[in-house]
This record gives structure tokens, sequence and C-alpha cells, in this order.
């Protein structure tokens, strides 16, 4: 992509998203994620209406009477953008291809995320970690983010989740928000899933295309494999075919909801071809009632 072209485009989901943070998801994510990074701050004595859970035992013994433990919102978040890079990303029979859907719903939370004065930082994957880069504030750090995501181009075309969340897991310590952006045409990741999802806050956000779920009876197809590369002839007349591809895809989907849920952990499903907003508000407005 020729370079004039790009910023073309990274100037278009800018203007784009930074009104949509302003009239929408600016208040939404300060009420879901502000305040939910507590730090310890002192101990003093226990005031009539203090919440109990929150008394010191260890002091309280020491001095005979009750004492509190005292927290202070912390004044800034990490929010970590993990986006899959690899070949499927590519894919798109509507009018964007997911890496570019990610690309828009990346920039939606970086500047939501800068105007609630946090760092963002990122992450890019296939079957190995592309890039990384560190947590910073500021317009063009979120330019970049963003200019990447559309422009990078990866040497793997795999998708190896479990190495991506190894990697997170070990590069940020502090806890932080992590989205973890990818269609999840990937197996094995469980147990490292449950483990990032303690230490750090955890969503992901499943880019679907509905051709990949439901083919159309559309004759003889060759059908080519965009992380492997390997080809097939596929006739999608076959009642037979079309059904068995669908119960496969409809059963990695089950496995992944399941998982995502017996981890507690949120997701967020976009179709692409449909509009993004109503799921990331949706999203938003769940994760406030239940704070």
């Amino acid at each position: 992509m020729l370079t004039k072209e790009l910023l073309k485009q990274v100037r278009q989901i800018e203007i784009r998203t930074k009104g949509l943070v302003n009239q929408v998801f600016s208040g939404e994510y300060h009420s879901v994620f502000k305040g939910r990074g507590m730090e310890f701050s002192e101990v003093r004595e226990y005031q009539f209406g203090d919440d109990i859970r929150n008394i010191d035992w260890n002091v309280t013994a020491r001095f005979g009477h009750p004492f509190i433990k005292v927290f202070e919102e912390e004044r800034e978040l990490t929010v970590m953008l993990m986006v899959d890079m690899s070949g499927s990303l590519i894919f798109g029979s509507a009018d964007k291809t997911k890496q570019q859907i990610a690309a828009e719903i990346g920039a939606i939370l970086a500047f939501s995320a800068l105007k609630n004065n946090d760092k963002v930082g990122m992450i890019l994957f296939t079957d190995k970690i592309e890039k990384f880069v560190p947590p910073r504030k500021g317009r063009t750090h979120v330019l970049r983010i963003i200019r990447e995501i559309l422009s990078f181009e990866p040497e793997g075309k795999t998708t190896n989740l479990r190495s991506a969340l190894e990697y997170m897991n070990n590069a940020i310590k502090k806890r932080s928000i992590a989205f973890l952006i990818s269609d999840f045409m990937d197996t094995g990741y469980d147990k490292i899933l449950r483990i990032v999802g303690k230490r750090h806050d955890l969503i992901g956000i499943v880019l679907n295309d509905r051709r990949e779920n439901d083919i159309p009876p559309i004759g003889l197809v060759k059908f080519i494999d965009a992380e492997t590369g390997k080809e097939r002839w596929i006739d999608t007349e076959d009642k037979r075919t079309r059904l068995l591809f669908g119960q496969m895809r409809g059963k990695n989907r089950a496995e992944r909801k399941s998982l995502f849920l017996s981890s507690r952990l949120d997701s967020i499903e976009i179709q692409a071809g449909e509009d993004y907003i109503r799921p990331l508000v949706h999203f938003f407005r769940l994760r406030e009632k239940r704070w």
C-alpha cells in the first residue's frame, strides 16, 4: 500500500473513531474501567459505615480495635491491544476485511484510553510475536498503532494464540486491560487464557465473517486456506458439504464461547458487514451494570 493511501486511510479512521469516542465510548469506557485498578494507600481506624470487607485483620489484632485498608484509584491504566495478523484476517466478504475492522476497533479503544489519559500498547502476532509496541500516551502514538495494524506485513501466516498470551503474561507485569482481537481460529490456548485472565482484565473481541460460516450454493469453487496455502475444490451445491462445514464452524464457536464462560472472561462478537458499534456499546453497558 502506498504511503499516501495509508495515511489517508489512517486519517479516515481517526476522524470516524474519534467522533464515536467523543459521542459514545468515552463515558462508557470511563464508567467500566476507571476505578477498577485500585492500589493500597494506608490503614486507618474503622469508622461507622466503612465496608467491613476492607478490615485489616493483622493491624486490628495488633491494636485491639478495628482498622481498615484504604485504597486509591490508580491515576492511569494500561490498555493492551493484542491483534491477530494471521492470514485469515485478510479475508472479507463485505466491504472490509477483518484486519481493517480490527484497526477500527483498535482505534476506538486506543482513543478512548487516550481521552482518559491512559497508556496504550500493542502486540501483533501470528504463529509468533511479530511486533511489540510498549504502552505510551499521546495522539501520535495512537496513530502509529492504527498504522501498524493496517500496514504491517507479518512473517507468519498461521495463528498461535497460546504464544501471544504467554508473551503478554511475561511482558506486562502490571495489571492491565487486555483486548485480544482475533477470529480465534486456533486451539490449545485454554490454560494460558485462564492464567492471563486472572492477572489482567482480559476481553476477547471475536471477528467473524458470515461467509466463513455459511457457504452459498454457487457451484464448484476452489478454496485457498490463507494460513496454510492449501487449495481444495469444493462443490458448494452439495447440501451435505455445506451442512458439515456449518457444523464444524458451529462446534468451534460453541467451544470458544464455553471456554470464555467457564473462565469467567468477557467476549464480544463482531460480524463483518454489520455495525460493530452496537455490540461494543452493549458490552460496555453490561459491564457497567455488573460493576
